[in-house]
């Protein structure tokens, strides 16, 4: 293979995601295996700005393949969407040698590298966002392990909820995507799922099935609510008053986002960070890498930044077969 890049960068930019240090090492590995000289840059676009580079070798990336978070630190950079800060950064990326860089991240951070290809500055994209809400692609690294993280919380939260027979709304992270709400709602028996894509503000009806459902027998009920829905307390508070049923509301928050990556989100970055380096070696440029039926793939960066995405039919589907009793 003739290389098309001497030297490469990768970043990680926006939210992290558990997987992200396995991309990482694959990228590096990869990158000195095909004869390259790699480069880590700290902080994002902001870490670019600044200039804080630093050379990798295979012992950079000893022993992160099992750890969370990012060892290149993330941080978000609004200054990147300027024209003038992303001639900067190619300048700076020319001045220490980088002719490609491999950017892991979600929509924002592509953009962004799309800005850098026009600069002439080779980038790939590697889909790192817990939110599996980037289109051109049926995974993403991170959501496997942040489902994983919260359906494991609400499993636990279930126990206590049937000890003194409550209702929990549990609130997951997601804030224009109901992929996390959808998955962790599912796989914990939960009574009610409300995304931001479906749900509506019907809290009667809500309200109506537990009541019903109380009558039953029903002692306690799980609402699982994706962030962008929000609103929990004030919900919790709302169906206390309504039912008579003590509720309570937990956000999980930024617990979703850490952890060690499950054997599905290592295994995934692997193969997407190698494969963007492989295609830096190839001389594409402007590309994000994705996995679709089966395959991964890559696709132009606008191209997939256009496409759209809405959650799997079928799965929403069954929602309403699962939670009528």
């Amino acid at each position: 293979m003739s290389n098309a890049v001497k030297t490469i960068g990768v970043l990680t930019s926006g939210g992290d995601a558990p997987g992200m240090n396995a991309a990482i090492r694959a990228v590096v590995r990869t990158g000195i295996s095909n004869g390259l000289k790699v480069k880590g840059i700290r902080r994002g676009y902001a870490g670019l700005l600044e200039e804080d580079i630093i050379d990798m070798n295979n012992l950079s990336v000893s022993d992160i393949i099992q750890t969370g978070g990012t060892i290149l630190y993330t941080a978000r950079c609004l200054e990147f969407k300027k024209k003038e800060y992303q001639k900067k950064a190619a300048d700076i990326c020319r001045k220490h040698g980088i002719d490609g860089i491999v950017v892991i991240g979600g929509d924002g951070s592509f953009n962004g590298a799309s800005r850098l290809s026009e600069q002439g500055i080779n980038t790939i994209g590697v889909p790192g966002t817990i939110d599996l809400d980037i289109a051109c692609t049926e995974y993403t690294i991170g959501f496997d392990t942040a489902i994983n993280t919260a359906m494991e919380a609400i499993d636990k939260l279930r126990d206590t909820s049937e000890s003194h027979e409550r209702c929990s709304v549990v609130e997951v992270m997601g804030r224009t995507a109901g992929h996390i709400a959808l998955w962790t709602g599912i796989a914990s028996g939960a009574e009610y799922i409300l995304t931001t894509e479906k749900y509506h503000g019907d809290i009667q009806r809500i309200i109506t099935k537990i009541q019903d459902r109380r009558k039953l027998g029903k002692k306690n009920h799980i609402i699982v609510n994706a962030e962008g829905v929000g609103n929990s307390a004030e919900m919790a508070k709302i169906i206390e008053v309504a039912t008579g049923v003590e509720t309570r509301a937990t956000i999980l928050g930024h617990i979703q986002r850490g952890g060690n990556p499950t054997c599905k989100d290592r295994v995934f970055a692997s193969a997407m960070g190698t494969m963007a380096v492989e295609l830096l070696c190839e001389g594409k440029s402007n590309r994000v890498v994705g996995y679709k039926e089966g395959e991964f793939v890559d696709f132009d960066i606008q191209e997939a930044l256009s496409m759209s995405k809405d959650l799997d039919p079928y799965l929403f589907h069954i929602t309403h077969k699962l939670t009528t009793r």
